[in-house]
């Protein structure tokens, strides 16, 4: 049985995320601000943490940022839910490590969904020893699984979790368009037919990471009407 952790102050949230996950088989621990919540997540070993933005004591992007920092949870899938919906506190998330992200109000099938797509991704994670076998490198893209870094011609730099999965993704497909369903099923687990504005704010900040004119982006594309294709060879 996977064991999570909620983390929000808001009694109802805390209930209806409670109860869903209760009756889809996951044990339940809750904690009402960021200092509990952040002392339990090391105190104790838990499958994944579910964390709003705002709460007392400690906000969720430092409980987000610190449980990242630590080897212990640096890995555990981290959900975040926020009331905030503008692409600068999304990308803000995503920048210190959270995996997915919901805005309030939603629905608890659509968490319940997410959640099990990321515990899915954790296992196989987990299970493969980080053993990568296919393609890590192709023109002038260059992979290091185990640091999470990438390599662009002379330029190297660190990647989140999820964007190491999402170049991973293209890099399978090198030079091909591939579709935003296809990015979330490889990389999340899920398909989804919702606004892509995830997919947005994730590449638009790794063009920010590799790109020497993130606004005329060469090895990021997107292709329109699809979804976005990796070039390796853009000289």
């Amino acid at each position: 049985m996977h064991k999570i952790l909620v983390m929000d102050d808001e009694q109802n949230i805390l209930d209806l995320i409670s109860i869903n996950l209760n009756l889809s088989g996951y044990e339940v621990d809750i904690a009402k601000d960021g200092a509990e919540g952040l002392a339990k997540a090391k105190r104790e070993s838990y499958d994944a943490f579910i964390i709003d933005v705002m709460m007392p004591k400690l906000d969720g992007y430092t409980v987000c940022e610190q449980l990242r920092a630590n080897p212990s949870t640096k890995e555990i899938p981290i959900i975040i839910l926020t009331a905030k919906d503008t692409l600068q506190d999304k990308v803000k998330g995503f920048d210190i490590g959270a995996d997915d992200y919901l805005t309030k109000p939603f629905e608890p099938q659509e968490l319940l969904v997410r959640l099990k797509a990321l515990l899915r991704r954790s296992k196989k994670v987990f299970n493969s020893d980080k053993k990568i076998t296919e393609i890590l490198s192709a023109g002038d893209i260059k992979l290091f699984p185990d640091v999470l870094k990438i390599k662009v011609k002379n330029k190297e730099v660190q990647l989140t979790p999820i964007e190491f999965e999402i170049i991973y993704c293209l890099l399978q497909h090198t030079d091909q368009p591939v579709k935003l369903s296809t990015i979330l099923s490889e990389v999340w687990g899920y398909d989804s037919d919702e606004n892509p504005d995830m997919l947005r704010v994730h590449f638009r900040h790794l063009r920010q990471k590799i790109e020497d004119d993130p606004k005329n982006p060469k090895y990021l594309v997107t292709v329109m009407n699809v979804g976005y294709r990796l070039v390796v060879n853009p000289d």
